[in-house]
Parts: structure tokens; sequence; C-alpha cells
């Protein structure tokens, strides 16, 4: 064999190792998260394609289901997934591991809890409470201080949801006791329970009132709470590039025009 042969073939034998050794290399680093995607902006094809969860609050279902339809028909390959609960369940999935990609709650203070599984939450929104009664206002409920009438059946949201802690501070700063009938796992359920005749009023946010069959009793501002949504991109996320494009927009113009028609407030 002349000495030229052996070093072509000895040369190929050392770039097919190569490849062999890069290859591997390359795998892995396409594994897990997606923070090497481009287009994180959100906007348009460029930003990441994904299958995304996104946990939610109760309060967000309806607003959220449209702006999810919106999302994915402007980010073709984008496919999204809610789950809906009270903020404290979807606290307690984060910490048990749910895998998932975003989380978005009705109240600042549970999201400051998770502070280690998630990056920095983005305010997308704010809310307000109201009072929800029958259809007709059965009961002639005017005010806050009508709730505490042991006549009138209250249904109010466990202390540790959002807007069962909101409730019972709006209370306490007026001075009013209740006693409710129930305490409900999410303002849906609260809703829920005034809309069956199950109770005749209830304290809930604007616009869960606003999707169902009650009437409304306006809480003046000055004694109101206001709710703030954060919305965040899970530490855990598989696909964390897309997952940032998904909390960006829902900041962006088109995300706010749906959360204003839907009567929440912008951030």
């Amino acid at each position: 064999m002349s000495l030229a042969l052996h070093l072509t073939r000895r040369r190929a034998a050392v770039a097919v190792a190569a490849v062999a050794l890069i290859a591997p290399l390359a795998a892995c680093g396409s594994e897990g998260g997606d923070r090497q995607d481009t287009g994180a902006s959100g906007s348009g094809s460029d930003a990441p394609r994904a299958a995304l969860t996104v946990l939610a609050a109760s309060s967000l279902t309806d607003v959220f289901t449209k702006a999810g339809a919106a999302y994915e028909k402007a980010h073709p390959g984008t496919e999204i997934t809610f789950s809906f609960a009270g903020s404290q369940e979807l606290a307690a999935q984060v910490r048990q591991g749910a895998p998932a990609d975003v989380l978005v709650t009705a109240d600042t203070r549970t999201m400051d809890g998770l502070g280690d599984e998630t990056d920095s939450p983005v305010i997308i929104a704010r809310n307000r409470l109201v009072i929800a009664t029958g259809e007709g206002n059965p009961e002639k409920i005017a005010e806050l201080r009508d709730l505490a009438d042991p006549d009138v059946e209250v249904v109010l949201a466990a202390p540790e949801v959002p807007v069962g802690r909101y409730s019972r501070q709006i209370l306490d700063a007026g001075k009013v006791v209740v006693r409710p009938v129930s305490e409900e796992p999410n303002v849906r359920a609260v809703l829920s329970k005034v809309e069956l005749g199950e109770a005749d009023a209830g304290l809930v946010y604007k616009t869960d009132a606003a999707t169902g069959k009650v009437d409304t009793v306006e809480i003046p501002d000055a004694q109101n709470a206001i709710a703030r949504y954060p919305a965040a991109t899970l530490q855990s996320s598989r696909h964390a590039d897309a997952a940032d494009a998904f909390v960006k927009w829902l900041a962006a113009p088109e995300a706010q025009k749906l959360f204003r028609d839907a009567g929440f407030q912008q951030p």
C-alpha cells in the first residue's frame, strides 16, 4: 500500500470518528428546555413552536380560552392546553412537580411564594370584586353591610383562595360580619352556588359575574380590593423559550384587548 493511500484512509477514519462523537452531543443539546430557540419575542411565525401547558386561575377560564385560540392561530405549530383551578391548587401542583410551562395566578402573594419555581412574573391584568345575587336580586341587597343580615345566605371562597382572601379583606375593613353557608375552592364554585339558588349572594370577581346568570351589586372603590394577575414561565418548563414568548404575548396589545373586552382592567 502506498503511503499516500494509507494517509487518505486514516484521515477518512478520523473524520467518521469525529462525526460519531459530535452527533450525541448535538442530540443532548436539543433535549429539555428550548432556550436555544430564537424568536422568543412571541411575534408571528418566528416564535418558538411547542405544545405548552398553562396552569391558570379559574377566573381566567373564558378569556384564556379565547386567548389560547388567538395565539395558536397567530403561531402555527404551537398548541396550548390550559388547566384551570384555584390559585392555591395550582401552586400545590407546581410544588408537586406537575409538568407545565406557564403559571398565571389571581394574586401576587401566591406567585411570590413560588419564587424558586418561576422566572420573573409579569402582571397581565387586574380585576375587582362585586356582589353576585340571584337574578332580580330577590333579597334586595344594595351594599356590603346587607350581607351581614342573618336571613341572607352568603357563600364565599375559602380563605386560602385569592378571591376568598380579598373577600375577607373588604368585609373586615367594613366591619361586616358574615357567616358563609359554604366556603368554596374557587370563584367559579361561588358563582355556581348563587346561580343555582343555593345561596342568596356571594363575592366574586366582576369578570366572572359577567359570564353567569346573576345580578351584580357594585362595591365602591374605597371599599373594594384589586386583584392583580401575574404570569410567569416555570423553571421546570421543557419549552422555556416558547413559554417566555407566550407570557410576553399576554402583555402585548392583542391579548390586552381580549382582557379589556372580558371586563379586566389593564395592568
